[in-house]
């Protein structure tokens, strides 16, 4: 199997192009966007300038005004005329430094350089002479940043806060600046914020790069190429297409100047950097990043380009595990980034640009309790494009487009391939159990008369597969024999959008009058099938599920009867979202009026439409179909906000914003052909490895929806306050409400049945509403499919409070942003909590949670969210020294994690099945918290000008200085020996070091 299997070409532009044309409600959007006379506003991936011209002896309004804005990143120059009452607007700036001229009809000349930041507005107030033809030219500093972002809790870094704080390479590493947000070291899972972690939004260059149907950010973007970046918390306005039920953050990459410009920069950190990481396992990385860019004027003041190269690569050498030496590490990534920028005219700018990363890893996915033989070879391609233009049709009207496109493939291949061919039926070796798959080391039990048989059978494998332990003795929990499966996955994701704006006076008010379309395509094409017996798992003839079993193999892989051509399965969801705002500014006051409408539709693979069956289907291995489509009026999203300037720039506010988040993994997970290529079979075998019995997990098969499902939904309620102490100082305050209602998840069609499940009873109220479908047994004759299905989870309800307040400190020198955050987040259902590793890219909508007893609703689920974090403090910024030097500093405390324990016996299962422990709460959920965390990081950087060109710049990071390696990730299983222990840890101290060029 290899990965080029999936390859394929494309030509991005023409792909775009073609995509941005061939859909029907594009088409229809964009005639509906004609009827309306347009207008200037704030569109994807820029800024804004604003303000108001008036005379210096009376402080009358000056009309006939000409301000111009420039900068090195925009071609060209935009120029506005200050209307009757002297306000004027320059919207769709690129983010950058600008300086603004006022030009008076009189001659009368004013000057200032003004910050635009991603998603906010500058806001420049200025008083010209108005009285004398003398030309004169003043020249004023600084500027009011006016908090107008797509949300009423909008924040915006530019690029020298980027490059002076201690943040990392990752894209990743911006989450830890965003106020209010956790503080999180997964390397897949999102941080909460007053949601799922799966519910935020990332953007890059305006493409959305999480993983379509998981909803996690995508592991490839990097920070090299950020030029500003944005983040929207809460109060959401229908602009931008927010269906976040977390946040939403956003970047922009550099583009090329009107001068040359370029950099070359390397970054190393190897292993005599990191401090000794908590546990009795080394585990020594060596790592480094190569980054260079260049840029500049194609045609002057009409199109630029940029390119840049970024190359990080991570070794591992001689690592020792529990089973000792193993073969080295190693993950190179070469990363490609092409940019163009063209001012057609004036009015007319345009973007385009391709991003491409390739990836190799070999030695991966080896634990420090696996043996040499369980690598993987690792394979990634990531392509980012993006085309998107602005024309400004007048002064009052813009119009705005993109076409992107994200896909990321990538393929695990074992480093040890098995020769042995699994046939249902046939005999596992016990005496090469390492040949037959990988196979997990068991662990003894207590010693007891009824756990002597499996302790006797346990021990002897213990003796042939188990590790030596410190004591010399050898030791079970661990894993030998190969990887278990070869895995090939593509995702991609492929969007347009259109937004037209128009600002109008009506009456006494204005009115910023905002609609929008996008559409988007995402797709999953997954190929997957064991090595060998795949997974191998001792039961010790104690299993409740087949009794006198002593072994389990769980295999996947396409059932023979679908034919050998049929080995891809392809999942997708196409989205729709039609989003209508009007900003009102009368008085002192503004009004935010909008309303962001979508419809998503399921497809799965393997069934045709027939209405003669009662299913409405029949198989049809291999064929796509629409499996089930949330309708237009079940995703209505009303965004209403209210500000009141209560002396002209300060605020008091309040918004009220539905979402309904986009991320969804039922097209793959309830798919019919899930069940015959992604088939999952449990093999069983008795004490001499002989066959006793196969059977296929019923969860995952095609599974129905019952009927009046609602989409998932987040309802917020935010107030708060604004207040400029100074032009330098910003002060804000809110209080904020989420609650999340209307969780899908897989679900037994009999759960609701009183008196079936022992301990997890089921409460009267819920038991009476009975069957989840009532015809599901004559659908099943008629196509098969689970006994399990998709329903609303019974009672099912999130809760988040959030009380906050932030300063923000602008300085000529300094930047400094500080926050202090207490929230609780409780509820009865924890997406982020549902499996047995809760950093994966798990369903959503059919993960262990409901499943089975201890896992429902009504099992203990009622409490405290893993996510809660009720205290959370974060200072960060930088000083610029007098010796052509910054200093950055980060500060973080917060709570600790929320945890309980999860226990099979409790529910009347075998007490040590993994499978059945897996999110059974045996006490009240987050009844336990792990410690708080605080860590300090801190950036230093050096530059020395070698020409008036040249410049050498040194830094050094070092994170985590006071080697807080705080425990988190608890395990809750109350059966195994490390029972209550942390599982994961903070990262120790690590020290890096770059040196770099500037020219």
């Amino acid at each position: 199997m290899k990965y080029n299997e999936l390859k394929f070409i494309k030509s991005r532009l023409a792909q775009a192009t073609q995509f941005a044309f061939r859909s029907p409600a594009t088409v229809t959007a964009m005639v509906l966007a004609g009827i309306l006379t347009c207008a200037p506003a704030a569109a994807q991936q820029v800024g804004g300038i604003r303000g108001k011209v008036t005379t210096e002896q009376t402080g009358d309004s000056l009309a006939g005004v000409t301000v111009t804005a420039t900068s090195n990143v925009l071609p060209g120059a935009r120029t506005a005329i200050t209307k009757e009452d002297g306000s004027y607007s320059l919207p769709l700036l690129i983010p950058g430094r600008y300086q603004l001229t006022f030009t008076a009809a009189d001659g009368s000349v004013r000057r200032t350089e003004v910050e635009v930041r991603l998603e906010q507005t500058s806001n420049v107030d200025v008083q010209l002479d108005g009285s004398t033809s003398d030309i004169e030219v003043i020249e004023i500093v600084g500027s009011t940043i006016v908090r107008e972002g797509n949300s009423s809790l909008t924040n915006s870094l530019g690029a020298t806060a980027i490059e002076s704080l201690p943040i990392g390479q990752n894209y990743r590493d911006l989450l830890k600046l965003i106020p209010g947000v956790q503080y999180s070291e997964n390397a897949t899972l999102g941080p909460a914020a007053g949601g799922s972690g799966v519910d935020n939004k990332y953007g890059f260059d305006g493409v959305d790069v999480s993983l379509p149907l998981f909803g996690n950010l995508a592991s490839e973007p990097s920070t090299h190429d950020v030029l500003h970046v944005s983040m929207d918390r809460g109060g959401a306005k229908a602009v931008g297409f927010n269906r976040s039920g977390g946040f939403a953050i956003d970047t922009v990459s550099k583009s090329g100047t009107d001068e040359y410009k370029g950099s070359v920069e390397y970054k190393l950190q190897d292993k005599s950097m990191v401090s000794d990481i908590t546990g009795d396992i080394p585990y020594e990385l060596d790592q480094s990043w190569i980054t260079a860019g260049f840029g500049g004027p194609i045609i002057k003041d009409a199109l630029y380009f940029y390119g840049s190269y970024y190359r990080p690569e991570v070794d591992r050498v001689n690592k020792e595990t529990a089973y000792g030496p193993v073969k080295s590490y190693n993950s190179t990534r070469d990363e490609f980034f092409g940019k163009l920028t063209w001012a057609a005219t004036d009015d007319l700018l345009f973007n385009i640009s391709q991003r491409s990363s390739d990836r190799e890893v070999v030695g991966a996915s080896i634990g420090t309790l696996d043996s040499n033989e369980g690598s993987l070879g690792e394979k990634a391609e990531q392509d980012i494009f993006t085309l998107d233009g602005s024309w400004l049709i007048d002064g009052d009207t813009s119009l705005t487009f993109n076409i992107n496109s994200f896909s990321l493939k990538s393929s695990g291949t074992p480093d040890t391939i098995l020769s042995v061919n699994p046939t249902i039926g046939s005999s596992l070796d016990l005496n090469n159990l390492n040949q037959m798959g990988r196979f997990s080391v068991p662990t003894l039990r207590p010693d007891t008369p009824e756990n002597a048989a499996f302790n006797a059978a346990a021990q002897m494998l213990i003796n042939q597969y188990g590790y030596i332990d410190d004591s010399g003795n050898r030791t079970g929990g661990g894993r030998v024999g190969a990887y278990n499966q070869f895995d090939i996955t593509e995702f991609s994701r492929e969007s347009f959008e259109i937004a037209l704006d128009r600002e109008m006076e009506l009456g006494n008010a204005w009115h910023n009058f905002h609609i929008g379309f996008k559409y988007s395509e995402l797709k999953e094409e997954l190929s997957r099938v064991s090595n060998g017996w795949g997974t191998i798992g001792f039961l010790g003839g104690l299993s409740t599920t087949v009794p006198g079993a002593f072994y389990q193999a769980t295999i996947v892989g396409a059932d023979p009867s679908v034919g050998s051509d049929l080995n891809v399965l392809e999942s997708s969801v196409k989205t729709y979202n039609l989003e209508i705002n009007d900003t009102i500014t009368a008085g002192d006051f503004e009004y935010n009026i909008g309303v962001l409408i979508s419809k998503d539709v399921l497809y799965g693979q393997g069934l045709r439409e027939n209405p003669n069956n009662l299913s409405g289907f029949e198989l049809a291995p291999g064929n796509k179909y629409k499996m089930y489509t949330m309708d237009w009026d079940d995703m209505i999203q009303p965004r209403l906000g209210v500000t009141w300037r209560y002396d002209g720039e300060n605020t008091v506010f309040g918004n009220f914003a539905v979402y309904h988040p986009e991320a969804n993994s039922l097209a793959r997970a309830a798919s019919w052909d899930r069940s015959t290529l992604n088939r999952i079979t449990d093999v069983y075998f008795d004490e001499n490895g002989d066959f006793v019995e196969e059977r296929y997990r019923g969860s995952s098969s095609g599974k129905f929806f019952a009927d009046g499902l609602k989409p998932r939904r987040i309802d917020e309620f935010t107030i708060g306050t604004t207040k400029a102490m100074s032009s330098q100082l910003y002060l804000r305050g809110h209080i904020r409400h989420r609650k999340g209602s209307n969780f899908w998840e897989d679900v037994p069609n009999a759960a609701r049945l009183s008196g079936t499940y022992g301990n997890g009873q089921v409460p009267a109220d819920i038991a009476a509403r009975g069957l989840y479908i009532p015809e599901l047994a004559d659908y099943r004759s008629e196509i098969g499919g689970s006994s399990y299905v998709i329903a609303e989870v019974d009672g099912g309800y999130t809760k988040y409070w959030e009380a906050s307040i932030e300063a923000e400190w602008i300085g000529e020198r300094t930047y400094v942003n500080a926050s202090y955050v207490w929230s609780r987040y409780t509820g009865n259902f924890d997406q982020d909590n549902t499996t047995t590793n809760n950093d994966a890219n798990t369903f959503i909508g059919s993960s262990f949670y409901n499943d089975e007893p201890g896992k429902f609703s009504w099992d203990n689920k009622d409490g405290t969210l893993s996510a809660d974090k009720p205290h959370l403090l974060k200072v960060f910024g930088y000083y610029t020294l007098d010796w052509d030097a910054n200093v950055g500093a980060y500060f973080l405390y917060q709570s600790g994690q929320a945890w309980e324990t999860w226990s099979a016996e409790y529910y009347g299962h075998a007490p040590t099945s993994a499978y059945y422990a897996a999110n059974a709460y045996a006490e009240k959920a987050g009844s336990r918290r792990t410690s708080s965390h605080w860590q300090v990081d801190l950036n230093y950087t050096q530059n020395f000008a070698v020409t008036d060109k040249l410049n050498m710049k040194f830094q050094i990071d070092i994170f985590n200085l006071f080697d807080r390696q705080t425990g988190y990730n608890v395990n809750p299983y109350d059966y195994q020996a490390n029972y209550g222990q942390a599982r994961s840890f903070y990262l120790p101290r690590r020290i890096q070091l770059s040196v770099g060029i500037d020219f």
